[in-house]
């Protein structure tokens, strides 16, 4: 779908060389020309750079008679290999300017043609003979042209007859005994040598001795014969073998047409395609390939001299794809001699560059580009037209209507000529009419007649009144067709071969018999310094930009009385960015004159509304916002390869390798692609399709928005999630603009709780999509489309949206599905008569649709309902043996046991406890195992009478089960408040509950010696056990009345005040002596337990330091093994100071995957051996902090305690002890204070397993660390540092 459009055309007509030129060859180095004539050598650039003479040393005669074969440019050997005809090879050395012959060849020389890779020439002699040399000249070898056999190559007979009895198809048996045709009269009868690309093989098409025709034979690099070509009738001189190495190229005469042949390597030919000429009119001079293998060149001449007694020279550039050769351009450079090209060339280096010479010395240097001719309208009339150029037709595809593959097209245009260029009208609304320029100098106009059909509007004949016009064909080379009646053309100025002259063209004023195209008026004309390539037009502004070769950007204003030129500073009057690409390269417009390359990788781009498309080299489409786009933001797009983590980027999409855009359908979603092969694609951009999504949804177009959505598989909860607050205030617009009960279904079947603007469809952090403006109602939001939908369809018709309805029961977060059932029933017991309701039969039907029918089926039991049941059975695979029996015993019984008897089927044993509770007493037996056996104490105690026989039953077993799960204080309560008073004091006792054992035993009552017996027990035996020393002393006191029992638990529990209490109530001072002055003296063992935890605490920091100073060092020495400083270094150093990462995880990954199934106890008995202070464990160092805070923990909460024992050892008039308890206690706050900011250092980080082993990759470890991270257990996470309480006081200010 592309043509060939001419971007630069170079031509220097004021060379005046020696002789007629004969051969062409092109430095690669430095791009010059190289051309030999019958006089001298000639170098042009594209002036003379540099001329030496073949006749000064005798290589050719004087008199103009000497002929070249050939000539090579030879930049390894800074030299030009020249052959001429009298049998000389001349070495022009091109840094000396010398000649030299060194090798001369007696019977002459016909041909010269190096190898691609210049290692060997070969040359035919005047004796049909080969003489294959290396690059040193050194001859290899010689053999005949004329060979008998075929080749290496040859067939395979099978037997199968003689050819004379073959089938001949149409043309008959006279076809075996045709004579083989001689060679035209005007061919040359030299021969044609051509090489392949790789240098492999080389083929030689020479006048066969026997039958006069040509044959083509094919040789290897050791010049061994390895095919011969069939007898071909009407072979012509010309041969050109394809680079890429396929394909030999050929010319035949048959009586009916005159055809290009390619023939394979083996002689047999292999497709063709008719010239578009006469069979007598043209004859081929040469077939020249490009080095790309993409144009192949033909070179023509007229038979018969024209009016003006010269033949007329064409060369016309071929394409193929699909199968089907397309003409893409053609030169007519007319009968004039001294204007008829006498050497053709294509650039080795740069594929679309030809160079000619004419006769007259004229140098032409053409620049072709590949472009697509596209409408650029971008309303919904414009029909995305592509304009394909084949010869003297215009195949026009009209992409919004269908997709026709190449070479067909929706309809073609017939021309008069050749056509050259095709451009479409800018003007808005009338963007599907096009021009097409001619090679005779025509401009057709063609408007849009109906529906898929186009009518000639005008066919405007204009001649250019420029000078270029007489002297070489493509006077204009770039056209566009601005207005109705304006054209704006690129010309080739005359001032300079750097300049292109811009022509603003109208029509004539100046009456003529036909209308004609010409310059407006004088001023009409600009000159650019540089080569305009590319131009584009602004539908919004009108705005003319002009792409310069070298990158620049100029704004032309033509609409004007003095067209004139503007540098663009910037380009937002124009269309965002403007992008525009050279070769492969596309560049974006800066404000700044240099214009940076931005990316290398771009196959094919267009502008298409607010969007960039462009396809690369690593076959990715991207489709980017251009109001949004950076130049940072579209090399980092263009940079990204598309893996995982742009799964979810909707302006990424992979397509084929080699796709090309052809053009987008504006006001559509689709993309054309083509393949490298020529057939075409249509794809739809996720980002296109979520824009126009967008807007349809933003314009209230829900039925648009859907269809899309539905045919391109975009997930429907985008429709809610775009703007929930917009769709529920517009949900009776979305069922009407839907209208169909299975569109609706679908949308309510795919409705789920995730939000897909955050999830599958993104919007870009710099994308012009508005955020939503409010936020959708708290809640569900299945819950709330459903609901909002159910009550709008139920206001405006439920008959007709009844299966909606239903869906809307069943899609909910919690199923309505005795709902839906209920809806069903109801449809069964009262039919509507509404012409648009459903049945009872097809709702059910339906409804098995969406849910199981076993679930279905237990449900409708539920509803009590048998009718329902067995509506729902019977659609069932249910046999009628298995549900019919259940369901008439369940008719037999009682109606609340026979919901009892449903329930409990169900499992549904709360309501099956209700409904149980009221069969009355006899079942109450039955109600109570059921409480038992489901825990259902809660419910059934508030279903009875809290004076009942059964509410007691149900507290005594309530409290049973709460003794069993330890909590027999709660089952005290229960047993007390239902009378069981006795059972009630034993649960209090159990869980030491004194205050309520006492209250339940002088309720009961008990006797005074029995009180005070249960008092002794409780404080003996549960208080003091339990370090409740205080409330134990109360016990005593008060209800034992045994006051010496009662100090010694206050000074077995360090109460020292309370002690001093009683003991001075009671009058018992001698316990002073006895028992609480050695208590006292006792309690300053606390001094040797703080220096044991000062120990402990220094011990285990100073292990803490060497930790971390050991891991430091092993990451340290890891990065010095040129590990890089990413977050996989930091992985190493959470390893263990003795054991690698490796080795730690090797051991102790099998015990986590031994202990999984353990019990919760011995899993954490299993987490707490990971921590262990051995040195060299893998968590020593979170052990070691485990440790300290339990240190601190330890001492700081001694504080009330230590001031508790000073006062008592200083009333007692212990201040020795007293002093050194508190200097001891002081100085193990101030050591762990001191130590808190050494632990706990700022910025540390908790220690985590290493992710690493043999299944690992980066990638992998980058991601485990970019996930949050989480311990292997709550125990092995970093504690936080102890705060201490530094606002208790313990410190007796009477002691020093």
């Amino acid at each position: 779908m592309r043509n060939l459009r001419l971007l630069k055309n170079l031509r220097c007509s004021e060379l005046q060389g020696p002789g007629t030129p004969q051969c062409i060859s092109v430095r690669t180095d430095t791009g010059t020309v190289l051309i030999a004539s019958e006089f001298s050598v000639t170098e042009l650039d594209p002036r003379v750079v540099n001329e030496v003479s073949l006749t000064a040393d005798g290589y050719l005669p004087e008199d103009g008679s000497g002929t070249v074969v050939g000539i090579q440019d030879l930049p390894d050997q800074e030299s030009v290999c020249v052959a001429t005809a009298t049998g000389d090879v001349i070495l022009y050395n091109l840094n000396t300017n010398q000649l030299e012959c060194v090798g001369s060849v007696d019977t002459g020389l016909t041909a010269m043609s190096w190898s691609p890779d210049q290692e060997l020439v070969s040359l035919t002699t005047g004796q049909d003979t080969i003489i294959m040399m290396t690059k040193d000249f050194e001859p290899i070898t010689e053999v005949g042209i004329h060979q008998d056999d075929f080749g290496e190559g040859k067939f395979i007979t099978v037997g199968w007859g003689k050819k004379e009895t073959q089938f001949h198809g149409s043309e008959g048996k006279h076809a075996a005994q045709r004579k083989t045709i001689s060679a035209l009269p005007w061919d040359d009868r030299r021969p044609r040598v051509t090489w392949r690309g790789d240098g492999q093989l080389f083929a030689v098409s020479a006048i066969c001795l026997q039958t006069g025709a040509r044959k083509v034979r094919v040789w290897n690099r050791e010049c061994f014969l390895q095919s011969t070509s069939e007898t071909t009738n009407g072979l012509e001189q010309s041969l050109c073998w394809k680079p890429s190495g396929s394909l030999l190229a050929a010319t035949q005469r048959l009586p009916n047409k005159h055809s290009v042949v390619f023939m394979e390597k083996n002689g047999l030919l292999h497709g063709d395609f008719t010239l578009p000429f006469d069979k007598e009119q043209v004859k081929v001079k040469e077939l020249l390939w490009n080095s790309d293998s993409t144009v192949l060149a033909v070179w023509l001449e007229d038979m018969m001299p024209g009016d003006g007694g010269g033949a007329n020279t064409y060369i016309q550039l071929w394409t193929v794809g699909n199968y089907h050769w397309y003409l893409k351009q053609s030169l007519c450079f007319g009968g004039d001699p001294q204007q008829a090209p006498a050497c053709v060339s294509w650039d080795p280096e740069r594929p679309l560059r030809l160079h000619l010479v004419t006769r007259g010395w004229n140098s032409l240097t053409y620049d072709w580009g590949w472009s697509t001719d596209r409408s650029h309208g971008e309303d919904g009339q414009d029909n995305a037209s592509v304009a394909v150029i084949d010869g003297d037709k215009v195949l026009v595809s009209t992409f919004r209507q269908c997709v026709v593959p190449p070479p067909m097209s929706t309809f073609d245009l017939q021309l008069t000529a050749p056509v050259n260029l095709v451009t479409f009208l800018r003007q808005p609304q009338r963007t599907n009419e096009l021009a097409a320029l001619t090679a005779d100098g025509h401009i057709s106009v063609y408007g849009q007649g109906g529906l898929g059909s186009f009518r000639s509007a005008a066919s405007c004949l204009i001649r250019l009144s420029l000078q270029l016009h007489s002297v070489a064909p493509l006077a204009l080379r770039l056209l566009l067709w601005l207005r109705e009646d304006v054209f704006l053309g690129v010309g080739v100025s005359m001032e300079g071969p750097s300049q292109s002259r811009l022509l603003i063209l109208g029509p004539s004023e100046a009456g003529s018999p036909q209308p004609t195209l010409e310059i407006r008026w004088e001023s009409s004309t600009a000159t650019v310094e540089g080569h305009v390539i590319s131009m584009c037009h602004g539908a919004k502004t009108g705005t003319v930009a002009l792409q310069l070769e070298n990158g620049q950007i100029r704004r032309f204003l033509w609409d004007s009385l003095k067209p004139s030129l503007r540098v663009t500073p910037d380009s937002q009057n124009i269309h965002g960015n403007i992008v525009y690409r050279t070769a492969s390269h596309m560049h974006v417009s800066l404000p700044a004159f240099v214009r940076p390359q931005v990316a290398s990788n771009v196959s094919s781009f267009v502008v298409y509304d607010d969007f960039l498309l462009l396809t690369t080299h690593s076959h990715t489409c991207r489709c980017l916002r251009l109001s949004t786009l950076t130049v940072k933001g579209l090399q980092e797009a263009l940079a990204s390869d598309g893996g995982q983590n742009d799964q979810n980027d909707e302006t990424l999409r992979r397509v084929e390798r080699g796709s090309r855009i052809v053009t987008v359908v504006p006001l559509d979603t689709r993309l054309v692609l083509q393949m490298p092969r020529g057939n075409l694609e249509t794809i739809h951009h996720r980002a296109l399709v979520l824009a126009q999504v967008r807007k349809w949804l933003d314009g209230l177009n829900f039925r648009e928005a859907f269809e899309c959505m539905r045919k391109l598989r975009i997930n429907l909860n985008l429709m809610y999630d775009h703007n929930p607050k917009v769709f529920l205030e517009n949900v009776e617009i979305f069922l009407r603009q839907l209208d169909s009960i299975s569109h609706i279904n679908l949308f309510l079947t795919e409705l789920r709780e995730e939000d897909t603007t955050t999830t599958m469809y993104p919007c870009l952090p710099n994308s012009t999509v508005p955020v939503q403006p409010a936020p959708g109602p708290s809640g569900k939001k299945v819950d709330i489309v459903c609901d909002a939908l159910r009550s709008t369809m139920e206001s405006m018709d439920q008959h007709k949206y009844c299966l909606s309805i239903l869906t809307t029961h069943v899609k909910k977060t919690v199923p309505e599905l005795e709902v839906a059932l209920q809806k069903v029933h109801e449809l069964r017991v009262n039919p509507p008569s509404a012409a648009t309701a459903v049945s009872a039969e097809e709702a059910l039907k339906y409804l098995l649709f969406l849910v199981n029918v076993n679930e279905l089926y237990e449900h409708s039991l539920g509803t009590y309902d048998f009718d329902l049941v067995l509506m729902v059975a019977e659609k069932s695979q249910k046999d009628p043996k298995e549900y019919l029996p259940f369901l008439n015993m369940l008719k037999t019984l009682e109606p609340n046991y026979q919901r009892y008897t449903i329930d409990k089927h169900l499992k549904r044993y709360r309501k099956a406890l209700h409904h149980l509770s009221k069969c009355g007493e006899e079942h109450f037996t039955e109600a109570l195992n059921l409480v038992k056996d489901q825990r259902l104490y809660g419910e059934a105690l508030g279903l009875y009478p809290a004076n009942s026989s059964q509410y007691r039953a149900l507290s005594c077993a309530y409290a049973e089960y709460l003794v069993a799960q330890h909590q027999p204080e709660q089952a005290g309560l229960l047993l007390w408040r239902c009378g069981e008073a006795a059972r009630a004091l034993q649960a209090f006792v159990g869980g030491a509950s004194w205050r309520n054992a006492l209250c339940v035993a002088e309720q009961i009552p008990l006797p005074p010696d029995q009180l005070a017996l249960l008092a002794r027990d409780l404080a003996g035996t549960k208080l003091i056990e339990l370090r409740r020393y205080t409330e134990a002393a109360v016990l005593l006191e008060q209800y034992a009345k045994d006051c010496e029992e009662a100090i010694s638990a206050l000074i077995t529990g360090a109460v020292w005040e309370e002690a001093l209490r009683l003991v001075y109530l009671y009058n018992r001072q001698d316990i002073i002596e006895t028992n609480l002055k050695p208590a006292l003296l006792e309690g300053q063992m606390m001094t040797s337990f703080l220096e044991a935890q000062k120990a402990m605490f220094i011990r285990h920091k100073t292990r803490l330091a060497v930790v971390r100073e050991l891991k430091e060092k092993a990451r340290l020495e890891l990065l010095d093994e040129d590990v890089p400083d990413c977050p996989e270094a930091e992985l190493y150093s959470e390893a263990s100071s003795v054991m690698t990462g490796s080795h730690a995880g090797s051991k102790y990954s099998h015990s986590n995957s031994r202990i999984s199934s353990r019990s919760s106890k011995n899993r954490r008995k299993a987490e707490r051996k990971k921590l262990s202070l051995k040195e060299g464990s893998p968590l020593e160092d979170v052990a070691l902090l485990h440790a300290l805070t339990e240190v601190i923990h330890c001492v700081d909460k001694m504080r009330e305690e230590v001031h508790s024992l000073l006062k008592a050892l200083v009333l007692f008039q212990f201040d020795g002890q007293a002093g050194r308890l508190q200097q001891a206690y002081g100085e193990a706050l101030l050591l762990i204070e001191a130590g808190i900011p050494e632990v706990w250092q700022e910025g540390l980080q908790p220690t985590q397993a290493p992710v690493t082993g043999p299944n690992s990759t980066a990638n992998s470890i980058m991601a485990s660390f970019q996930q949050p991270r989480h311990s292997v257990t709550q125990e092995s996470e970093m504690p936080p540092a102890p705060k201490m309480r530094n606002g208790v006081k313990w410190k007796l200010s009477i002691l020093k």
